[in-house]
């Protein structure tokens, strides 16, 4: 039987790789692959953020934003509906406010009111809904200050015969900044 002062000789003329347990060897190589894997994961991590980062802007850039704004008040003085106009998509998007409903033979219809000008029909509300969106074109809205909105029978009037008055609801247009 070898006494413990020659195995401690042979141990410290080995190589190495050949003193350290195998335990060792083997929790080296496990915390290399941890490490490997925890740096894999964090590269894709910060490509997948950059990623999104530029989607989310690119986003950004085409959501169509509001640029005018009215809110149409009754007789009381109390809104009765809200309007905002996305040029980017041409539309008009027209909310009530209040429950006001048209009867079975009239229509209400939309005007655009300049200073010094005829009112110039912008459309009729056919949806008897809380929401309605109507196309309506960019230039459709240049130089108005007001919009109003009139009860005609069924089916609106034609622009040439102007509104029946007195305005159901009327209001400020306002144009955002840009």
């Amino acid at each position: 039987m070898p006494d413990t002062d020659t195995r401690t000789s042979e141990n410290a003329s080995a190589p190495f790789f050949k003193r350290v347990s195998t335990w060792w060897r083997a929790l080296a190589v496990f915390l290399a692959l941890v490490v490997m894997l925890g740096l894999a994961a964090g590269t894709s991590m910060l490509f997948q953020l950059r990623d999104q980062i530029q989607h989310l802007q690119t986003r950004l850039t085409e959501v169509p934003q509001v640029r005018d704004i009215s809110v149409l008040l009754d007789e009381q003085q109390r809104p009765a509906m809200l309007i905002t106009v996305t040029p980017q998509q041409g539309s008009m998007l027209i909310q009530r406010l209040n429950e006001v409903k048209e009867g079975r033979e009239d229509s209400m219809q939309i005007w655009a009111l300049k200073e010094g000008a005829e009112p110039r029909s912008l459309g009729v509300i056919t949806s008897k809904y809380k929401t309605l969106e109507m196309p309506i074109a960019p230039e459709a809205l240049q130089g108005v200050n007001e919009l109003g909105i009139s009860a005609e029978e069924r089916g609106g009037v034609s622009a040439s015969n102007g509104p029946r008055l007195p305005w159901l609801f009327k209001g400020w247009l306002v144009r955002k900044a840009q």
